[in-house]
């Protein structure tokens, strides 16, 4: 396969720019570079993941007991029931003694 040349390069552009207009082939070039990185990082990121699974992971550490909560070491007690006095209405009940 041929490699291309100086000129080839030159028509090449001359071809993107009246497809693509001047000024939409810089944001194309950036958006074809950072499709570029993050395919890279995504490829990193795989090899990575390959050498983690060929390597055996440490045993995981026995679960600390839980501590009782304040409420169960003590016996619970039920509050008193309120009883709603009647006010005197002095009917029968007198305070004098008469």
């Amino acid at each position: 396969m041929p490699s291309l040349g100086g000129w080839e390069f030159v028509i090449l552009i001359g071809i993107l720019v009246l497809l693509f207009g001047a000024k939409r082939l810089p944001d194309m070039a950036r958006s074809i570079g950072q499709s570029a990185r993050v395919f890279k990082g995504e490829m990193k990121g795989m090899k990575n993941d390959g050498a983690a699974e060929e390597t055996p992971a440490p045993p995981p550490a026995p679960p600390a007991p839980a501590p009782l909560p304040p409420a169960a070491s003590a016996p619970v007690t039920p509050p008193a029931p309120v009883q709603e006095s009647t006010p005197a209405t002095g009917q029968g009940h007198s305070t004098t003694g008469q």
